[in-house]
């Protein structure tokens, strides 16, 4: 990823706070969002895939409110401005599929939603008995609508050093394994960047 691209990712990155005007008035079932978490390993996460970002959910709007769908421990349904707080500075970026109406976009969360309660795979393996953030949403997007998203990349391609790469081994990643990184979803043709929210919300 170069770094007019990098750069492009970060000035479409829109902030959320607790404003009068809340964000997910814009969006829809079936939207991606991504934002560099708070969580311990984010920060190698970003530096990993040379990108901003280090989590991603899907959206989902329901009758009960705006929710994300996320694989975490576990996978769960998380209110959209719950989301949002955890991520650095309020920060999200949004895509939007291009090709899907709103009955795919629809299946996408339904094939989502069938993985709630799962464990979070923190060896990012490629199986349904575990899940990481970016598989669950490239999952969701192929079984629900058989839409192929994301890059699957090796893990000794990623911007590791020996050291950090000898300590992923120790933690169960191997660095023959591939896995899909959320940056990698921003690249990705099948979606567009929301630009209309790049301006911050105060």
């Amino acid at each position: 990823m170069g770094s007019l691209f990098r750069l492009a990712c970060l000035g479409a990155l829109i902030g959320v706070a607790d404003g009068t005007q809340p964000p997910e008035l814009a969006l829809l079932s079936g939207d991606v969002v991504l934002q560099a978490s708070t969580s311990e390993r984010s920060a190698l996460i970003r530096k990993a895939s040379r990108s901003p970002y280090s989590h991603v959910g899907l959206v989902e709007r329901a009758k009960d409110g705006v929710f994300v769908l996320e694989a975490v421990q576990p996978v769960s349904r998380t209110p959209l401005a719950t989301w949002v707080k955890r991520g650095e500075g309020g920060w999200v970026t949004v895509l939007r599929p291009k090709s899907l109406d709103a009955k795919a976009r629809n299946r996408v969360v339904a094939a989502a939603k069938k993985e709630l309660g799962k464990p979070y795979d923190a060896r990012y393996r490629w199986d349904d008995e575990r899940l990481y953030c970016s598989e669950l949403v490239v999952k969701a997007f192929a079984r629900g609508a058989g839409l192929s998203v994301g890059q699957q990349e090796v893990v000794k391609t990623l911007e590791l050093s020996d050291e950090e790469l000898a300590l992923a081994a120790k933690l169960g990643v191997s660095a023959s394994q591939t896995l899909v990184t959320p940056g990698s979803l921003v690249g990705d043709e099948s979606f567009e960047v929301l630009a209309e929210q790049t301006s911050r919300v105060k």
